[in-house]
């Protein structure tokens, strides 16, 4: 049986994606902090909806799934490297999917600390623990939020990223250096994922869906930057899960054809990838909100504010790496992502609203 560690499976994505592999037969390890940049009721339900009850985690315990003998979760942070150690050491995993990070672009100016921490000493303590346990495939999170100050749309892995404009840019730009590092040195097959604006049920409390629907429920107004002229490539959840799941199982060979004279920022002699996943269908801010408004059934109160600090106007993401090498394209339409969250929402917060 394959074994994955999946580190941040508390999270968004972590949760969505330890629960397709469950069922698509893998042996699953969850990995996560729990820590409280957003309200951890919502990590433990997630994990209570894969089997874990909450009364049974222990930090640096392993709980076993009530209802998935496949699915088993470990409360630890990525910073704790000898920890760490023990469970690579212990579990053997096949491959890796590190989705443990701190999360947000505006956050990462308030306190710029935890990205540090988490998204470059933890992510190095993961990296070492594959090196060492000789990990199949190392799978990562990046970020959209890499293409910084680029202009040229679609946002496209074989265009220069060097020009970050929030620390949680340019850690996620640490971790892609930090893994071609370790691909070109230990021969470690290692592929990052820039992840465009996802969104869906489960999602965080802190991203623009979940924001505009509860307040537009309660009937307060919304903060809308930059007066809504912005774009952002909005992908569903699905889609993204589909996306790693399929790149799970295909290790990077190098590609054989790089030029040392005309690098590729997306790919190298050295067993090393980068994909985008975003929808590739950009929609404005407005579009997205009359979008919400309209599944609502309610109208937002509009507060229109300037641009704030980090953010970028614009996200759309060039997918035909993706295409090419796995016959694959997100492509749910917002209206339909945007319903079935607005169910799941009220079925969660039902009580509250």
């Amino acid at each position: 049986m394959k074994k994955v560690l999946i580190t941040g499976a508390a999270g968004f994505i972590g949760y969505h994606l330890c629960d397709r592999l469950i069922k698509e037969g893998y042996k699953v390890i969850g990995l996560d902090n729990i820590n409280d940049y957003y309200d951890i009721r919502l990590k433990f339900a997630r994990l209570n909806e894969l089997g874990i009850s909450i009364e049974n985690i222990h930090y640096n315990e392993y709980t076993q799934s009530e209802q998935c003998k496949n699915f088993a979760f470990i409360k630890l942070d990525i910073k704790e490297k000898h920890k760490l150690i023990e469970v690579f050491k212990r579990y053997r995993f096949n491959y890796v999917v590190n989705l443990a990070a701190q999360a947000g672009v505006r956050y990462s100016i308030e306190n710029p600390d935890a990205y540090l921490e988490s998204n470059i000493i933890g992510f190095y303590n993961v990296l070492e623990c594959c090196k060492t346990y000789k990990v199949k495939h190392f799978i990562f999170a990046s970020s959209s939020s890499v293409y910084g100050l680029n202009k040229k749309i679609p946002f496209s892995t074989h265009d220069n990223v060097d020009h970050p404009i929030s620390l949680y840019a340019a850690s996620k730009k640490s971790n892609e250096l930090l893994a071609h590092t370790y691909s070109y040195l230990y021969d470690l097959p290692t592929t990052g994922l820039r992840f465009f604006t996802v969104y869906g049920p489960w999602g965080r409390p802190d991203m623009a869906l979940f924001i505009f629907t509860k307040a537009i429920l309660e009937g307060k107004p919304i903060d809308v930057y930059n007066h809504g002229n912005m774009k952002r490539d909005f992908t569903y959840i699905d889609d993204i899960i589909e996306g790693v799941y399929r790149i799970i199982q295909k290790s990077p060979q190098g590609n054989k054809n790089w030029d040392y004279e005309n690098p590729d920022p997306a790919s190298s002699k050295a067993p090393y990838k980068i994909y985008n996943i975003g929808n590739n269908n950009p929609v404005q801010l407005m579009d997205f909100i009359e979008a919400i408004e309209e599944e609502l059934g309610k109208r937002a109160e509009k507060n229109f504010l300037s641009m704030q600090k980090g953010d970028i106007t614009a996200s759309w993401a060039n997918v035909d790496d993706l295409i090419k090498a796995f016959n694959y394209k997100p492509d749910t339409p917002i209206n339909i992502g945007i319903y079935k969250f607005i169910i799941w929402y009220k079925q969660y917060y039902m009580k509250k609203i």
